[in-house]
């Protein structure tokens, strides 16, 4: 027998003891990996990270298998030990959350008993918590429709696909046309080009958000035409929410259907006082909502939600192995048409968990914290002499900030200087800050730093240390620049977002 081939199985009766040895040995690794990082991400860049993860890890595929205990030791010892590890306070680049316990032990359970979501003799009672999920989640974007429901997804990405598709299935008449801001997710465009529907018609966006005139005029140049209009709650460069209220009232004057990807900002709907900022969502046919980003669920954990559940009948399939008529005549749940994915793994259960654990009281509060931060953060960007903040308001819990040295440069040359810090940060595995382009105080579009705050309970003097590992990178990078001849780098110098 090979190494490690006995107590193979983590169901069953005996399965918690084998999980339970071999979980030791993971928390083991994590806790000490994590110390031997010592920071929010390893140091020396990716051919480092490369070299120290492959001498680990290699060979994936040995002849022989050194057992489970080895290999999960070299392993999570290795990808641990090389993570970027969002529960650090100067992880704050992307929309990338530090997940809670409750929810990654709920992420266990679901592993170990490994139901399928596509028929019901496959997850019988996991089936059950789903359905139960997605009620909550439903009655939660859409309180005032009779008959809402929601699916559970991988993401923003998918929920934006599915919604498209519900869109395209309804429209008559021609091919829908999707009309949406400069601001939007990538993967908007990317559903349309899937769906080979037409490519979006893009409207002008002021201070990172739609334009409600710009919009009312892209609506009455296509009139005739099947019009679907996509609107952001919480976009991903800015966390800016585009005015729902108006844009409901353009598209219900076009007969246009709304879609609202709320992936990140669907989560200010716990809190009662941040709620009224997705004033106008309940306007919408379809919602992007994603938990782990500002739900603090581990990846995978997005939903969408619809107004009215008859939407969801263009995704009915039948497959005799799975949803035959006559089981389904008997009473067996319907599991295939509540995705456009087959095998699906139980994401539904860490969510329940968690909304059991903390309730809709305790989840707002954890949103309200890491808004609150944010503004603070903000506050202490301003306060700070060789820093300057993106001028306007902080949008959910996005802080858009550059060194001040970098805008006596020209612009590129300043945008040259806000990369460099940041790519000096990661290199040195000391903090990981994102990026974004957006429009500045006289119109011009700067490249600026980004630190999206998601953290639960990182207090701002956690963050403080921020300012000024960012201050001094950036002097270094002005100090070691070579000499400018008074004229603009290079356009393939400049870095997108």
């Amino acid at each position: 027998m090979s190494a490690g081939t006995g107590g193979l199985l983590a169901g069953g009766v005996d399965g918690p003891g084998h999980l339970r040895a071999l979980t030791s040995v993971v928390l083991d690794t994590l806790e000490t990996a994590a110390h031997a990082r010592g920071g929010p991400l390893p140091a020396g860049g990716p051919d480092a990270v490369t070299r120290r993860t492959t001498a680990l890890a290699a060979p994936v595929l040995p002849e022989e298998g050194v057992g489970g205990e080895a290999a999960l030791g070299d392993l999570v010892r290795a990808v641990a030990e090389g993570a970027a590890d969002p529960a650090d306070p100067a992880c704050v680049a992307h929309l990338h959350c530090p997940p809670l316990a409750v929810a990654v032990a709920a992420e266990l359970a679901g592993a170990a008993l490994n139901p399928s979501m596509d028929s019901w003799d496959q997850a019988p009672a996991a089936g059950v918590i789903e359905e139960l999920t997605t009620a909550a989640l439903a009655r939660l974007v859409h309180p005032d429709a009779s008959a809402p429901d929601a699916l559970i997804t991988s993401g923003g990405t998918e929920s934006n696909l599915v919604a498209l598709l519900l869109a395209r299935e309804w429209a008559a008449g021609g091919p829908l046309r999707v009309v949406t801001g400069a601001n939007v997710h990538h993967s908007v465009h990317r559903a349309a080009w899937m769906l080979g529907l037409p490519a979006p018609t893009v409207v002008a966006c002021g201070d990172g958000r739609i334009d409600p005139a710009a919009l009312d005029r892209a609506l009455t140049g296509l009139a005739g035409a099947p019009l679907l209009v996509v609107a952001t709650a919480g976009t991903t460069d800015e966390g800016r929410i585009d005015p729902l209220p108006q844009i409901a009232r353009i598209a219900g004057r076009h007969g246009a259907r709304l879609h609202v990807d709320a992936a990140y900002g669907g989560p200010l709907l716990f809190s009662e006082r941040l709620a009224p900022q997705l004033a106008g969502l309940e306007h919408a046919a379809t919602v992007t909502f994603d938990l782990h980003k500002l739900g603090w669920q581990p990846v995978a954990a997005g939903a969408l939600a619809v107004a009215d559940a008859a939407m969801l009948a263009p995704l009915s399939l039948r497959a005799d192995y799975l949803n035959a008529d006559d089981d389904t005549e008997a009473g067996l749940p319907d599991l295939l048409g509540r995705s456009i994915r087959t095998t699906r793994r139980p994401d539904a259960l860490k969510m329940a968990v968690t909304f059991r654990a903390l309730g809709r009281r305790g989840l707002g509060a954890l949103v309200e914290h890491c808004v609150r931060t944010a503004h603070e953060f903000g506050r202490a960007v301003d306060a700070h002499p060789a820093l300057r903040r993106r001028p306007g308001a902080i949008g959910i819990s996005t802080v858009l900030f550059r060194p001040a040295v970098a805008d006596a440069l020209p612009d590129e040359a300043g945008d040259a200087v806000v990369a460099a810090v940041r790519r000096t940060l990661l290199a040195e595995g000391r903090a990981v800050l994102g990026r974004a382009v957006a429009e500045d105080g006289d119109g011009r579009r700067r490249l600026w730093l980004k630190a999206t705050l998601l953290h639960p309970n990182a207090a701002t003097a956690d963050l403080l240390p921020l300012l000024d590992l960012v201050t001094a990178a950036a002097d270094r990078a002005v100090s070691e620049a070579p000499p400018s001849d008074g004229t603009d780098a290079p356009a393939a110098e400049r870095l997108s977002p």
